[in-house]
């Protein structure tokens, strides 16, 4: 049970590394108090949940599955909401990095 708690983290660790990622390109250069806010709370959210899950998971497979999770949630976000172009070969390698930190976790 105590391993799933810290994949769980993890998990949620990586979803705020999206939210910050994208309040990071809202905040204009930190000129924008309200998503310099969500910046900040979220990057301390999602730094503790990493430090956290650290303490029961390897750090290469924590990590990259931290980024992994953040940067495929990022950029499906950025699609969807219209900031960048979609295709099926972009969605696809997405898809791919989802695949591989699934593949992580299954050998971890």
């Amino acid at each position: 049970m105590g391993a799933l708690v810290y994949w769980f983290v993890l998990v949620l660790s990586g979803a705020l590394e999206a939210v910050w990622a994208n309040a990071l390109d809202r905040s204009e250069s930190f000129s924008k108090p309200g998503p310099v806010v969500v910046f900040v709370v979220a990057l301390a959210g999602s730094m503790a949940g990493l430090a956290y899950a650290l303490r029961g998971l390897p750090v290469g497979t924590a990590y990259a599955v931290w980024v992994g999770i953040g940067a495929a949630l990022t950029a499906g976000y950025a699609m969807a909401s219209g900031q960048e172009q979609a295709s099926v070969v972009r969605v696809l390698l997405l898809l791919g990095i989802v695949g591989c930190v699934a593949g992580l976790k299954l050998v971890s």
